[in-house]
């Protein structure tokens, strides 16, 4: 989602949301994997719930395209790990060092460009069917980045710096 193109007909907006939601179901999938192979149950539940939405949406979407051609999209402006081919990036560094907290802020900017895709599509297109299901698809956007950020709440945030890492040790070696 990087450098995605505005919107302009109804079949491009088909296009942008499968393109979007098929990753979004892949990611959440493999994110779910991850999270539970590492025991961290809660966000991997969540993640197992938005793979299940979105692959609901995916299916829902082919159902209301057959037949219509759809233009081809590339694959990486969708990309919620990069903004590059699959085969010029290492995912498995990626999660070699992903945190529960990592996990769901991927996913949260994720849907949150999505969903302002979508809001991009209802302001500037004239075509009130395109109008209609950017506001349906930047409505389901919305109902997951809520369920994100609740969560993103609750998860430990990673330590990430040098003073991060001195603060929990001084705290650790006073008792």
């Amino acid at each position: 989602m990087v450098n995605a193109i505005p919107i302009g007909n109804l079949a491009e907006c088909y296009a942008n949301a499968l393109a979007i939601e098929r990753e979004a179901a892949a990611r959440s999938a493999q994110f779910a994997e991850f999270l539970d192979d590492h025991g961290e149950q809660d966000a991997a539940e969540l993640f197992h719930k938005l793979a299940r939405y979105e692959q609901q949406h995916v299916d829902d979407l082919l159902l209301r395209t057959s037949g219509m051609p759809l233009p081809a999209l590339r694959s990486w402006e969708f990309s919620w790990l990069d903004n590059a081919p699959a085969e010029q990036v290492n995912h498995d560094f990626i999660f070699h060092l992903m945190t529960p907290h990592d996990a769901l802020k991927i996913a949260l900017d994720a849907e949150k460009r999505a969903q302002a895709l979508y809001e991009q599509a209802v302001a500037v297109s004239d075509d009130p069917e395109v109008k209609r299901l950017a506001r349906e698809l930047a409505g389901e956007e919305l109902e997951h980045i809520a369920w994100l950020e609740e969560a993103l709440q609750k998860a430990p945030r990673p330590l990430t710096t040098e003073a991060d890492y001195e603060a929990l040790l001084s705290v650790s070696s006073l008792h």
